[in-house]
């Protein structure tokens, strides 16, 4: 006679771990690095080191001598917060705000709560915009595309499309004569224009969020979701007054649209566990984005979206969940 041996779940495992994931976002973010590289050079290569060697040193420290715990610094979430703060930033910030931002990053924005799964908002945009209300004039100096790469603090910088739209429409300029001092939509797919390092060349980051889909890294509702309701919302403007509000294409292809939608808001600790949150959460991203793009004091709205939205999220979990088994339908 067999026995039958009963042991609880969960019963089958789909060989997906931590640590195999996180390393999966890594490769998606290659491209884009790749792109940054490409487009910005020596100063994009600076930038990304520091903050990704700072982010990990900081993430080793504090568990070692601090929480008094194992060090997690091998399941890549350091790292990848390293890079995302580095995407975040301009190619030409000087070392040491880099190191403050990867501190605030891991220090406040990941360690303090816990660590890797205890933390309500995304670690790399928590760095960021406090290095974006601490040095607003370091953090708005973007070195020109492709005029740069073989130097770093002595690059020269220019206006991002954002800014220049932005600013020309607020002195009662028209955006017809606006949207020729920029570059093309074909330039800004390819990264050829002002930015972050990391958040220039959509067709680097929409091949990152291929690979992620192709390999159920993430799924699609929240990506689709912010870049959607960016795009449905931006038309709907641009066709009340094409003079005074751009089209979905200069919204989706500039600023960190695409790196926020792809890579930030998709994070697993901080945004909703089902579909249908998700889908709730990647919507109220994309509306406050364009509010504050639109009429704003800043030409860029996504990383104060992301933070915002972060802490909705226990909210959305909580009212938007599926019902359990066996639950009497009213």
């Amino acid at each position: 006679m067999s026995t039958l041996i009963i042991s609880p779940s969960p019963h089958v495992h789909s060989g997906d771990s931590v640590k195999k994931n996180m390393y999966g976002v890594i490769i998606a973010l290659l491209p884009a690095l790749a792109a940054s590289l490409w487009v910005f050079g020596l100063g994009a290569l600076v930038v990304t080191v520091t903050a990704v060697a700072a982010s990990v040193l900081f993430e080793y420290l504090i568990e070692k001598y601090l929480l008094k715990v194992p060090s997690t610094i091998s399941d890549g979430s350091a790292v990848i917060t390293g890079l995302l703060l580095a995407f975040n930033l301009p190619s030409n910030l000087p070392v040491w705000i880099i190191i403050i931002g990867a501190l605030v990053a891991i220090g406040i924005g990941k360690m303090s709560f816990g660590g890797l799964g205890n933390n309500p908002f995304n670690p790399a945009l928590v760095g960021r915009v406090f290095l974006l209300i601490s040095f607003p004039v370091q953090m708005t100096s973007w070195p020109k595309p492709m005029a740069n790469v073989g130097t770093y603090l002595d690059a020269t910088t220019g206006a991002t499309p954002l800014s220049i739209i932005k600013e020309g429409l607020k002195n009662g300029e028209k955006l017809t004569d606006l949207l020729k001092e920029i570059p093309s939509f074909a330039d800004m797919f390819l990264g050829k224009m002002g930015g972050s390092a990391g958040e220039v060349a959509a067709i680097a980051l929409l091949i990152g969020l291929v690979y992620m889909l192709v390999r159920k890294i993430i799924t699609w509702h929240i990506p689709f979701a912010v870049l959607g309701t960016i795009a449905v919302f931006t038309g709907l403007l641009n066709l009340s007054n094409p003079e005074e509000y751009a089209g979905p294409v200069f919204h989706l292809l500039t600023g960190g649209a695409m790196l926020g939608a792809i890579f930030m808001a998709t994070d697993y600790v901080t945004s909703p566990m089902t579909p249908k949150g998700q889908i709730i959460f990647g919507v109220g991203i994309g509306v406050i984005t364009v509010l504050i793009r639109v009429f704003g004091a800043y030409p860029e709205g996504m990383s104060f979206a992301i933070l915002i939205m972060n802490a909705f999220v226990p909210l959305i979990d909580r009212y938007v969940k599926p019902k359990r088994f066996g639950e009497k339908v009213k």
